[in-house]
Order: C-alpha cells, then structure tokens, then sequence
C-alpha cells in the first residue's frame, strides 16, 4: 500500500526542519514540503535542497506574490483595515493564501493531512486551520506543538537543537538573534524573545539593526520626496505615471518607504487565543498606500458610504486577524466594501520625510469636492443659501433643548 501524504507548511527554519523530519517518522508517511513565495526574498535560497535533503519527496516552492498583491493585499486595504488601530495585518493577510495553496497541492497530490510549525499559544493555528477548514472541510490538520508527546520531547529549544544535530539536518539558531521573525511582500514582524519585555527599546542604537526593511526616521535622508499614487475603483494602478501591476506598486512603495523611515509599528496586541502579545511590525510601503488610499477617498467617496464603510473596519479588521479570510460575513462585506470603491479614482501626491507621509496635493476626475459650493466667497452656483442653515440648526437643536430642560427640572 502507498503510503499516507501529509503537506507541511515548511520555512526551513528549525522548527518546521524538525517537524518535518518528526513527521516522517512518527507517521511513516511521505511529507511534501510547501514554501509560498510571498516576498521573504532571500530566505528562501536553499530550501528545496534543506527540505529534500531533511526527508520530504517532494517540494513545492510557488511564486504566489502577484496574487498575494492583487487578490489580498488590495481588497484588504480598499475595506482600510487596520487591527486595533495600528496594525495593518501583514502575517494575518499571508495565512489564507498560504493555506488555499496547501489545500490545492494535497488534493491534487492526494494526500489526507496537512500540517504546520504554528505554536498553540499563536493566532496562526487559528488562520491556517479555520481558512483550511473553509476550502475543504475533510482534509485532517496536524499540529504537533498541540500534541502531548511531541511537546514531551522538545520542550525546549535545546532539545530540538540536539535532534536536528543527531540527523544532520542543518540549522542556524544562536542567540544572535533573540527573537522570531517572519517577512512577506506587505511586511516584516518581530517578536518573542528579548521582545516580550514591553519596555525593551528597539529603536535605540544598540538594538536598531533589528530592523531590515526601514532606516530609522533619524537616519533617513534630510531631503523630502514626493511619490504620486493613481488610483482606479480604490486600486492603485501607477505610481509617478507608469503603470505598474499591485506587485511592482508594493515592491516600488516598500523601497520608498524603507528609504524614509516609514511604516514603523510597535504595540501590544491582543491575540484571538486570549492573551495579549508584543509585536514589532515595519510596513514601508503599505502604511504609503494606506495612507494615499484614505486621501483619495475623501474627495471621492459619500460621505454617509464612508460612514458605512468605517463603522465596519473594526469587524473586517478582526476577520482577517483571527483567520475568517474566506467565511461568509467576510465576503459579504467584501461586496460592500467593492460597492464603495466604484469612484475612488484619482492621483494622490505625498510628500515622504523622516517617518512622515505628508499630504500633497488629490485630484480625482470624480471628485465630490466642488470649490464653487465650498468656497468661502459668493457662490456661482446658487447650491447653497446660508439663510438655510438657521432651519437646519434649529432642528437639530430640537432634541438637545427638551432633553436640557429634562435635566433642569430634575434640579
């Protein structure tokens, strides 16, 4: 009989190294091995070779960048989601894309389980496994961190060490760098570790070179840059006029950004699973689009659509942090959220210096804004009487009086 198929979400780093090859053994079954190239650049030279080498059959390494741009990235940011007002959800948005693809190679390498390195105190077990659960209801997940005897034999770091040593599979843990990380076009996070002080200071000299994707704003150069975003149905399709696909606006945004010192986020943030976490986060080029987005939004958008739209950000925004990318209610409000966006088309200008993304300039060629009606001198256009406002006033100020004399008498 052939054996079972298990796809393993694999990063060639220890943790997947060593699960891949605990897998192997523990259930006598071939492990496929599954890489998305969403953007981690050069983490991912020498993978195929690790994975092989370390006991997969088979090795999957797939391009998936234009899409995560296109069909994840985007959507997401024309809802303007941002996770506890700060976050703009650069790993949440990954894990769906991830596992659509690992759902797509085990039915079409016929395996009966997928598996994952995610730890089960993290928000990413919930991501993988509920999108899974989403795609394909019959497919078996493996966990082994939420497994009592693989937990039983590593419960630490040393001990995965001396396991990957003892079978010759290849690692590069140290103490050089205390913390975990993880990269993709949209971002890079940081945390665990020396971070999991809230009060320890990343930023200061010593410690700055964490970072890979931004100077420091200090260290960014003195002289501002001005960077044109176009828009078209809420996308943006060209930066300084040239037409550009999602992925090459990121990859162009991201060096822009990085540049000047942009898109830096430090917070504590509260996990699904119920415990609050410390995440470090830069986003260079998405906090540039994010930003643009809004700008071209305000000349372009109803003002009672906007409403709607925002009311909602805060539950779209812990949709996709907690995993529920491709539930229902996510794409209902995904068709509002494309609904909202059929006019938010223009050319947004930004002024980038040290950390700051200055407004400079929106035009759109639908724009609501009408200088005739808002101009402070007479209007040639006769939209709009100021006799008219004194009606308006007075009955908004209805409720306001009775309930004043409510509140009177009760003295």
């Amino acid at each position: 009989m052939a054996k079972e198929k298990i796809v393993l979400a694999y990063s060639g780093g220890l943790d997947t190294s060593v699960i891949l090859k605990w897998l192997k053994e523990t259930y006598d079954a071939e492990i496929i091995a599954f890489t998305a190239d969403i953007g981690q650049k050069d983490e991912l030279d020498g993978l195929e070779e690790k994975a092989l080498a370390t006991g997969a059959s088979k090795v999957y390494i797939d391009d998936l960048r234009d899409e995560f741009a296109k069909d994840f990235i985007y959507p997401m940011f024309q809802a303007g989601a941002l996770y506890e007002g700060q976050y703009l959800l650069g790993t949440s948005i990954a894990r769906p894309l991830i596992a659509k693809r690992m759902v797509d190679i085990a039915r079409a390498e016929g395996a009966t389980a997928i598996a994952h390195g995610a730890t089960g105190k993290g928000n990413d077990q919930v991501r993988f496994e509920l999108n899974a659960a989403a795609l394909t209801p019959d497919i078996q997940v493996i966990a082994p961190w939420r497994l009592e005897e693989f937990r039983n034999q590593f419960p630490g770091r040393a001990e995965m060490i001396a396991y990957a040593e003892k079978h010759g599979i290849p690692v590069t843990a140290s103490a050089a760098k205390p913390y975990s990380t993880d990269r993709n076009l949209l971002h890079i996070s940081y945390e665990s570790g020396v971070l999991e002080d809230p009060w320890f200071d990343p930023s200061t000299d010593e410690n700055k070179d964490m970072f890979l994707l931004s100077n420091a704003p200090e260290d960014a150069p003195d002289q501002a840059e001005y960077v044109e975003l176009e828009f078209e149905q809420g996308n943006c399709v060209a930066l300084n006029g040239e037409r550009l696909s999602p992925l090459q606006v990121m990859e162009q945004l991201n060096e822009l950004g990085g540049k000047h010192g942009i898109g830096r986020v430090d917070m504590v943030e509260n996990r699904f699973v119920g415990m609050k976490s410390r995440g470090v986060y830069e986003t260079p080029g998405g906090t540039i689009l994010f930003t643009a987005h809004r700008k071209m939004e305000s000349i372009t958008m109803d003002r009672e659509v906007m409403n709607l739209r925002d009311s909602l950000i805060t539950r779209y925004s812990t949709l996709v942090y907690n995993g529920f990318w491709f539930a229902p209610e996510r794409l209902a409000l995904q068709a509002l959220v494309s609904e909202s966006q059929k006019n938010v088309t223009g050319t947004v200008r930004v002024k980038l210096y040290k950390g700051n993304i200055i407004g400079a300039g929106v035009k759109s060629p639908v724009s609501l804004y009408n200088p005739d009606i808002a101009t402070m001198e007479a209007d040639p256009t006769q939209a709009y009487d100021q006799g008219d406002a004194t009606g308006f006033i007075r009955l908004n100020a209805l409720r306001l009086k009775v309930n004043s004399g409510v509140e009177q008498n009760k003295n």
